[in-house]
């Protein structure tokens, strides 16, 4: 692509993810399934604006994965990693080993060479971290343990990869190698270790790693802050799209994914004092290059060889998402996960990965397949990758609520020994704050808290907490809910705060009911569930800060204190006020606008007049001072 034609495909591609992804959220059906569909629309087998093009176009977009691994790497601190290990060589290890394995058995009862079934059972134990990871962000579910798990098990097979590649050499036919030659790049590309027999590619692997972490370590570290020294933004921008561009270059010309490589270079730089900034200038190019890759997928899926073949490429995307299912869900059973988590993991990982492309690309080029078989296993993966948003709605959607979402094994629920005027759900940073308050008054309070780890955390700092799910009846029951005055839910799950007000208000209904908003829609919820007081997560913290920047400004104490009162007091109006509106947008803004434009007239008027007296009594800072300047006169 040169010139127009350049700029047509860029028009053409972003057009398609303008139309296409915002329909597709609308739909329910997410960011990644929506950028899917557009690449298949414009694709050459719909409405043909792209054609062999779109190769070069997924070459570029690769570039989407790559920075995502790398700002997956930063987010990784090596002292984290080791923490980890335990999920991530158990639950990757195994799932990698029992896919890689049955796979394999089942190339090999098809009749292939063992070389080729292995490395055919390798590539597909791989899952799409790009989808993955980025449908579970878009729906809040990564920090879940359903997220975290899968999480682990993806950072294993994107570590995984690199040993795979420096084997895919040793695995070469030698019919192959003697009908084509020795494996190579193909296409006419050459790399550092083209032609090296596969022992001394591996070594040339490893030693390039090796060369890598050390270079980040003492070269790339001090290299920044000098560039961050010039205090010029732009050079620091270019500076992490040249670490990343040029360590993926390296990575390409030793064979071996560039992903793979950055993703490295980020655990390298996590605990670098520039990781923010790197992630900061990265995080844009990630995003528009991640949706590109999407599309650029939807367009390569070859509908030409699927129409040819049908019964045999949906056997091969059949049973790949069969297989992977069967597997992860068996992983999380060894975990012990609970049937909804293990349901949503298992969806999540059953498809195959963007790694898959390069493998059988690298594996065609070494001589370890031919392209006979590479090619319906990389249209079975597409498929695959595009049916993931699909699935794992239709688990959301059709699947769990019928199966139920709570744990199948999960802990039961404390015995509770006591009954309390005031009963507090959640006991994490905000709960936590109330109870101790309550608690310096002589208010004791009934804690209930369903995080079984943090109950255990706070019984070893000597807090008395009890385990279990505050939106059921009968542990409200058994916690003294018909003797209680109040009733305050603390915890960060919007969806479960609701279920707890609704079923205190309809089993006990004299509770008064102070619930923690997180944000004005879940505020008009919980106002429309009958809560008696609600609190903004943020409101208090933020207006703290409020008072004391315009108390480092000059504002006197009285003055900055008074508008706070103020603005709390016209902040809770106006949630009332709104929530009536909320369901009309018009109306909603301009009684907004009214209520912005009233706070501010107010508070301006008492700047006319301020009486400077009353700011002299609450300035505590001078009243410090008048009297250690007493003291020192007195002892003097």
């Amino acid at each position: 692509m040169h010139g127009e034609g350049f700029f047509i495909q860029a028009v053409v591609y972003l057009s398609a993810a303008v139309v296409a992804v915002p329909v597709a959220k609308r739909l329910g059906l997410g960011s990644v399934l929506g950028y899917l569909l557009a690449g298949v629309i414009i694709g050459p087998f719909c409405l043909e604006l792209i054609g062999k093009e779109g190769q070069d176009v997924m070459h570029f977009a690769e570039f989407g994965v790559v920075m995502m691994l790398f700002l997956v790497g930063l987010e990784l601190q090596p002292s984290l990693l080791w923490r980890l290990r335990g999920p991530i060589l158990g639950m990757g290890g195994l799932q990698v080993g029992l896919t890689t394995g049955i796979a394999a058995a089942i190339a090999l009862g098809v009749g292939l060479p063992w070389q080729s079934s292995l490395a055919i059972g390798m590539t597909l134990a791989l899952s799409s971290t790009a989808i993955v990871l980025q449908t579970l962000s878009e729906k809040d579910l990564l920090k879940t343990d359903a997220g975290q798990s899968g999480f682990s098990i993806l950072l294993f097979q994107d570590i995984a990869v690199i040993p795979m590649l420096a084997l895919f050499p040793l695995l070469a036919l030698p019919a192959l190698q003697a009908a084509g030659g020795s494996g190579g790049s193909g296409g006419g590309n050459t790399t550092w270790v083209s032609g090296l027999p596969g022992w001394a590619h591996t070594l040339t692997v490893l030693g390039v790693m090796a060369g890598m972490i050390g270079a980040g370590r003492v070269l790339v570290r001090p290299a920044l802050r000098i560039i961050a020294s010039t205090r010029l933004r732009e050079v620091f921008t270019a500076a992490a799209l040249l670490l990343v561009i040029g360590i993926a270059l390296v990575m390409t010309k030793i064979g071996l994914s560039p992903a793979l490589g950055t993703f490295v270079a980020g655990v390298v730089l996590a605990d670098s004092e520039y990781r923010h900034e790197l992630e900061g200038d990265v995080e844009p190019f990630k995003g528009l290059l991640l949706g590109l890759f999407f599309v650029a997928v939807g367009a390569s899926i070859d509908f030409r060889l699927i129409l040819s073949s049908p019964g045999l490429i949906l056997g091969l995307v059949a049973a790949l998402i069969a297989v992977k299912l069967a597997v992860v869900f068996f992983v999380g059973r060894v975990f012990k996960m609970g049937l909804d988590q293990n349901m949503l993991l298992a969806v999540s990982l059953a498809q195959g990965g963007e790694f898959a492309f390069v493998l059988f690309s690298f594996a065609t080029q070494q001589k370890v397949l031919t392209s006979q078989v590479a090619a319906p296993l990389v249209a079975a993966v597409a498929l695959s990758m595009a049916l993931t948003p699909l699935m794992m709605m239709l688990n959301e959607k059709l699947l769990l609520p019928r199966l139920g979402t709570r744990d199948a094994v999960a802990r039961e629920a404390d015995a509770i020994d006591e009954e309390r005027p005031v009963i507090i759900a959640g006991f994490g940073r905000f709960g936590s704050v109330v109870g101790r308050l309550l608690q310096a008054n002589d208010i004791r309070a009934t804690v209930l808290e369903y995080d079984s780890a943090q109950v255990e955390l706070l019984r070893k700092l000597g807090l008395k907490v009890f385990y279990g799910d505050a939106s059921r009846a009968d542990l409200l029951s058994a916690a003294g809910a018909a003797n209680a005055k109040l009733l305050v839910l603390a915890t960060d799950d919007p969806e479960k705060i609701l279920e707890m007000v609704h079923t205190a208000r309809k089993h006990w209904p004299h509770l008064m009911i102070f619930a923690r908003a997180l944000g004005r829609p879940h505020a008009y919820e919980l106002m429309d569930a009958g809560v008696d007081h609600v609190y903004l997560d943020t409101l208090d913290t933020s207006l703290r800060l409020g008072i004391d920047a315009l108390r480092e400004l000059g504002v006197g104490a009285y003055h900055a204190h008074r508008s706070a009162r103020k603005f709390r007091r016209h902040d809770e109006e106006a949630m009332v006020d709104l929530a009536r509106l909320r369901h009309d947008r018009t109306a909603y803004v301009s009684r907004a606008r009214e209520r912005i434009r009233d706070l501010e007239q107010t508070l301006l008027a008492e700047l006319d007049a301020p009486d400077h007296s009353l700011d002299e009594a609450w300035d505590t800072t001078g009243i410090r001072k008048e009297l250690s300047f007493l003291q020192k006169t007195d002892s003097g």
